[in-house]
């Protein structure tokens, strides 16, 4: 890509959108096109079609989703089926059809069978069941790169997904009922010091392994494989490195400042047992990621009290 080249970034609200803008707009693409929600609903075809021949966009990162934790996806099973379907299929057909230059796709780690091996490799996709919480969600995903690669393969596209792991970073989501597990444990302690509780109760045994990304990392690798990638499978990006529930939980614990105890409730699910992405293919091509955990934490805490906080009480 060039500074001047047009690039819609799908999502630019989000956790994964906002960091994307802020790479771009730091690396110096100063012709960025968005569009919220209010102003263009990508679950319509006819109005994402008008939205292409209008800017006629040339490079697009799709990170337009509707995403959330164990109890969103469990919940509203349909919702993230439809939605991100639709979604999806709106901009990758209005991409191959006003000849974008190139689509990114963001993908999930959930797209993995449940009890694949680990670390997961980008050619176990379809190896086996998916995890059932979240399996609309996951289904919708894969979806969407077998759309990259069927407008590739029949229609010369230059569309590529990447695969990225679990992530957390400024902007992200701290509701309880539809947040992924960091930025709920971030808030639930705060909470819990604030109010001087005596304790803090975790879903499920503690035990599984997960990875964290920092979605700034995200955005920069997204960067770097938009101009440095062109293959038809699929990218993993992650850190190659995870860390358990409990871990996390007394990370977050320590970085707040809580000095009340942790309970696992085990009655409530704890997903899939580990999940961590091997990603040696993102090393070969030359991008590691940047920022510690323990880093990233605390970046975003400080956020979080700053932020976050000052618009609920506004």
């Amino acid at each position: 890509m060039h500074s001047s080249n047009k690039i819609y970034v799908a999502g630019h609200r989000g956790m994964v959108g906002s960091a994307i803008i802020r790479k771009l707009s730091a690396a110096g693409y100063g012709n960025l096109v968005t569009r919220s929600s209010t102003e263009l609903d990508l679950r319509n075809q006819d109005a994402v079609a008008d939205f292409f021949e209008t800017e006629q966009p040339e490079y697009i990162f799709l990170a337009a989703a509707k995403v959330g934790g164990i109890v969103a996806n469990n919940t509203w099973r349909a919702d993230f089926l439809y939605d991100n379907l639709m979604i999806e299929s709106n901009i990758i057909h209005q991409a191959h059809k006003a000849g974008v230059k190139k689509l990114l796709f963001l993908g999930s780690s959930c797209i993995y069978p449940k009890l694949a091996p680990q670390p997961l490799k980008e050619e176990y996709l379809l190896s086996g069941l998916l995890e059932p919480t979240n399996e609309p969600y996951a289904i919708a995903k894969i979806a969407g790169i077998k759309l990259c690669e069927a407008y590739r393969d029949q229609y010369g596209c230059n569309f590529i997904s990447v695969m990225p792991t679990n992530l957390y970073g400024f902007n992200d989501n701290y509701d309880l009922e539809s947040s992924h597990v960091l930025p709920a444990l971030l808030r639930k302690f705060h909470e819990a010091k604030e109010h001087s509780a005596p304790q803090v109760v975790i879903w499920g045994t503690g035990s599984p392994l997960r990875e964290f990304m920092h979605a700034d990392d995200l955005a920069d690798a997204c960067l770097f494989l938009m101009n440095n990638y062109n293959g038809r499978s699929p990218v993993n990006v992650g850190v190659g490195e995870d860390i358990s529930i409990i871990q996390l939980a007394e990370l977050i614990k320590d970085l707040v400042g809580f000095k009340g105890r942790i309970v696992l409730d085990a009655t409530k699910p704890d997903g899939t047992p580990r999940k961590i992405l091997d990603v040696s293919k993102l090393h070969a091509l030359g991008w590691r990621h940047k920022i510690s955990l323990k880093e990233g934490l605390r970046q975003i805490y400080e956020d979080f009290k700053t932020t976050t906080l000052e618009k609920s009480i506004a």
